[in-house]
């Protein structure tokens, strides 16, 4: 029983940490030519801007970009995550999409774009609001990120 709980404890680091979350939409997330002075990660020596990005359009993989928990805020570390959302319908079918975390949201919390809700829920953004996800950070080149 000891060696089978090393074994586990010795794997844990290995281990890709998927995390129970919930997803609501924000409509500003979908207006391209926001400008990104508006989110968490603006300027700074964390922010986007100091790649070159300016407006949401500007970023890779518009409108898939949103708030993530895991910006803490301001000038944020976390700034430019990439995060992979899986939501499962009332029939058991699941489907993801990947997130560009440019702004702030709640512990547990991703607020993203419209359009990008409505993608993950099979257009029932609005009919559903908030939905449980599960959500596991993934390489920022999955969403474009190629700082």
């Amino acid at each position: 029983m000891k060696f089978t709980s090393l074994f586990f404890l010795a794997l844990s680091p290995l281990a890709v940490r998927v995390l129970a979350d919930t997803v609501a939409f924000d409509q500003t997330y979908d207006v391209g030519s926001n400008s990104l002075n508006i989110v968490s990660c603006s300027n700074g020596d964390n922010g986007l801007e100091v790649f070159g990005f300016t407006d949401f359009a500007s970023l890779p993989g518009f409108p898939l970009i949103g708030a993530a928990g895991a910006i803490e805020g301001f000038n944020s570390v976390n700034c430019g995550t990439c995060w992979e959302l899986t939501f499962v319908n009332s029939k058991g079918t699941s489907k993801s999409i990947n997130i560009l975390g440019i702004d702030h949201a709640g512990a547990g919390t991703f607020n993203i774009a419209l359009e990008a809700m409505n993608t993950l829920t099979n257009i029932q953004a609005v009919q559903l609001g908030r939905v449980n996800v599960t959500s596991k950070q993934v390489a920022a080149s999955v969403c474009g990120l190629n700082i």
